[in-house]
């Protein structure tokens, strides 16, 4: 009997600034179950980042850093396809493509667009306004079925499904429509000094994000200093709508130490803020010691990243180039003449 065809997913994380615990909380640790069931793809977006000027050296260098992240954090190259998307040119070829069955008023009602517009308002480029068909070209490229994303996503997810649909009506069915595959836990990690926002890697306040990179005495700053409210009663540590900064802190708590929320309330009853903040501390430096242990080991080890990346890129440009070639049969561009 036929081994049963796995579904497909597809995810990725730009190589800039610091990969927050927010980050991985909400996307990165939710892959790795992933790996057991689906055939993956996890791709290191760097050509997203361009869209905010970046510095060369260091664009570089993240690029590296997060794919042995990615390594630390659990995804097995062996079970997985690791690659950067810049080196399978499929993406933005394709993403031309899509652009011609993309509306103009569809990309401007992006709320990410919207919200960076504001934030770069100096450079607000193309690029920006294309990014939502450059990821669907990611998604799409791969017939990918589902896509894990964080709430902050679902909208680009879901043009890339109009986009999809619109293309497989006006030429015949030629894509997978895409799902979006949401994470039950860890999906809105908020900020330390604003838990109305989630927790960003382009937040300006450090003290506001933990990254995976903090050493121990940084995270328990960060937490130590971290937004509760007034509250001294013997319930203090609760979670609930009114009490935003605590109800993220047992979030962050539970899914650092694996117990309940509602048991994370009963162990710190009567407790003050002060001894709930060390434990999160402990809990969240548990976690990412190990993490940064064998990132460090695999960043040492230059010559096997660059094995892992030039193994994925064989494998994802394979996908790549058949749905690439579909799409230019179907639009009617001649074939290269060999």
């Amino acid at each position: 009997m036929a081994d049963e065809v796995k579904k497909r997913v597809f995810s990725g994380v730009q190589p800039t600034g610091k990969v927050t615990l927010g980050n991985y909380l909400g996307a990165i640790r939710n892959w790795t179950p992933l790996q057991q069931q689906y055939d993956c793809l996890f791709c290191v977006v760097d050509l997203h980042s361009l869209t905010v000027e970046q510095v060369p050296a260091e664009l570089r260098k993240n690029t590296f850093e997060l794919t042995a992240l990615y390594i630390a954090c659990g995804l097995d190259p062996a079970r997985s396809t690791l690659f950067i998307q810049s080196h399978v040119h499929e993406h933005a070829e394709l993403a031309w493509i899509l652009d011609t069955v993309t509306y103009v008023g569809e990309l401007g009602r992006m709320t990410q667009f919207k919200d960076k517009s504001r934030k770069h308002a100096d450079n607000i480029n193309m690029g920006l306004m294309n990014y939502p068909v450059l990821m669907a070209s990611d998604i799409l490229l791969y017939q990918a079925e589902l896509v894990p994303v964080g709430k902050d996503q679902v909208q680009h997810v879901e043009l890339t499904r109009d986009i999809a649909q619109r293309f497989n009506a006006r030429y015949s069915d030629t894509f997978a429509v895409p799902q979006c595959l949401l994470s039950k836990a860890g999906a809105s990690i908020k900020s330390l000094q604003d838990p109305t926002a989630k927790m960003s890697k382009s937040d300006p306040n450090e003290n506001a994000v933990i990254t995976l990179t903090d050493d121990a005495d940084a995270v328990r700053r960060k937490l130590r200093r971290a937004v509760t409210d007034s509250d001294t009663s013997a319930n203090c540590v609760r979670h609930s709508a009114d009490k935003p900064g605590v109800s993220n802190l047992l979030n962050i708590y539970s899914l650092c130490s694996g117990v309940s929320v509602e048991q994370a309330e009963r162990t710190f009853e009567g407790k003050g803020y002060g001894v709930f903040k060390d434990a999160v501390a402990d809990a969240v430096i548990s976690v990412l010691q190990p993490i940064q242990a064998e990132q460090k080991r695999l960043l040492a080890d230059k010559a096997y990243i660059e094995s892992v990346l030039r193994q994925g890129a064989e494998q994802a440009s394979h996908i790549a180039q058949k749905t690439l070639a579909k799409v230019y049969r179907k639009v009617g561009l001649v074939p290269k003449i060999r």
